[in-house]
């Protein structure tokens, strides 16, 4: 059943289609309350993401506070953006867009977290669904942060499912390995919801479509056009795909299991990163935890996390339509 109570949410983010698309659920439904948005490099550079962020909120009419995060990884080498994928914009290539009024908060994602979790202790959620650097920044500055923030939703990693930048890495996780790593051993309550699940889970074109004609309005509009880019993406990869163009819900089911748990299978068990090496971005699940393990970093005490497993994708589906096709955006 959806929660009854509102959830603070900062939602830390790399915008990104997916990422759209799970900003414009979260702004939808009614048991979220967004009170930031952090970004970080990724899908685009961090300005880029920032500048998005503030450009979807726009066209929704939403004025939340935006930060600017970390520009690169914590060690690694950093990557070049995969505009073949998002759009060199990360929406898709929208071309010409309308002016922007919102200023960035000038805080750093980092310390916005920290302030937000000192000023609000034990009530907010944080969604994460880009590489992990803001939150392990954060966690230096605040050591205290895994008592202070409500939870953790991260969208990153695999267990079985094969990743998507390496037979074993998901993208966000490989994109800051040493930051995911020190995420996972924080010790606050941690839920991952990786490939596992989200490649279980297609939201297809025409739903956009749908939604984009019911509500008539710039913001939805926006969201078909970038959708229609990501879906091509998709189609030249999965024959099931393609033959109903649609895309991977990967961050969208982040705010999906926030509002609806119950729609998800979890094992918790302590989960690692390889940091190096052809593993590099691998999340690693100890399943057997009733070993002691030889090998230091397994230690009985590492702290757990809960890993989706399983989803009932139907269900995630039409909680989706239905929190898109309500009434939740003003006169464009």
């Amino acid at each position: 059943m959806t929660s009854p109570l509102r959830s603070k949410v900062i939602y830390d983010t790399d915008p990104g289609v997916d990422d759209a698309m799970a900003l414009y659920f979260a702004l939808a439904h009614p048991a979220i309350e967004l009170v930031g948005i952090t970004t970080t490099f990724g899908n685009v550079s961090v300005q880029q993401a920032a500048t998005n962020a503030l450009y979807l909120l726009e066209l929704a009419g939403r004025d939340v506070p935006v930060t600017l995060g970390v520009a690169v990884p914590w060690f690694k080498a950093p990557e070049e953006p995969p505009a073949h994928i998002h759009g060199a914009d990360g929406l898709g290539n929208l071309g010409a867009r309308r002016p922007t009024t919102q200023q960035l908060d000038p805080r750093s994602s980092a310390q916005f977290i920290v302030d937000m979790a000192r000023a609000h202790p034990g009530e907010i959620t944080l969604v994460a669904v880009g590489p992990l650097g803001n939150l392990s920044l954060a966690l230096l500055l605040e050591p205290q942060l895994p008592v202070l923030l409500r939870e953790v939703i991260i969208m990153g990693g695999t267990v079985h499912e094969p990743g998507n930048v390496s037979p074993v890495a998901e993208a966000n996780i490989w994109n800051d390995p040493h930051a995911a790593d020190r995420v996972f051993t924080a010790g606050w309550k941690l839920t991952m919801v990786g490939l596992d699940v989200t490649h279980r889970v297609v939201v297809t074109l025409e739903q956009f479509r749908l939604i984009a004609k019911k509500h008539q309005h710039s913001a939805t509009d926006t969201l078909l056009q970038a959708v229609d880019f990501y879906a091509r993406f998709y189609s030249g990869l999965y024959q099931h795909i393609a033959s109903n163009p649609g895309c991977f819900a990967h961050d969208l089911l982040a705010f999906v299991y926030l509002v609806r748990p119950d729609l998800f299978t979890v094992e918790t068990k302590s989960v690692r990163v390889a940091a190096e090496g052809l593993a590099q971005g691998q999340t690693i699940m100890n399943r057997r935890d009733f070993i002691q393990y030889p090998h230091p970093g397994w230690e009985k005490d590492k702290p757990r996390t809960q890993v989706c497993m399983q989803v009932d994708a139907p269900a995630c589906i039409a909680l989706f339509e239905d929190t898109m096709m309500s009434d939740w955006l003003t006169a464009s």
